[in-house]
């Protein structure tokens, strides 16, 4: 069986489209039970090499809730920015007043949809960027 070098195997993947980059991201995650963060970590390292289109492939990694209107319940809106941000009360309400603002901003997917609920339930219309 040939061997290919590491040179070829980057090359290759720097003429690949982004679609052929991901798929084969899930093929070595299936094939090799690891995670697609290691993948992400690793990913830069190949993108400096190459220079081509693996950046494309990374998945967001990071989101910021914002509030785009308190609602008609904006005291109930305060409190949970509070908890959420551990803001004073005035801070809180200026947040809230300036709506639409970022409350909170460079947190994993998972944490960003708890809040968006939160903020939701208490009459907030909310978005995830």
């Amino acid at each position: 069986m040939p061997t290919i070098s590491i040179e070829e195997i980057v090359e290759a993947i720097g003429n690949m489209t982004v679609l052929e980059v991901a798929e084969l991201v899930k093929k070595l995650e299936e094939k090799f039970g690891v995670s697609a963060a290691a993948m992400v970590a690793a990913a830069p390292v190949a993108a400096g090499a190459t220079a081509g289109p693996a950046p494309a492939a990374e998945e967001k990694t990071e989101f910021t809730v914002i509030l785009k209107n308190p609602g008609a319940n904006k005291i109930n809106v305060i409190k949970v920015v509070r908890e959420i941000t551990g803001l004073g009360l005035k801070e809180a309400k200026d947040l809230v007043d300036g709506a639409p603002k970022p409350v909170k901003e460079a947190i994993p997917k998972e944490e960003a949809e708890k809040i968006a609920k939160k903020l939701q339930e208490a009459g907030a219309e909310v978005e995830i960027k």
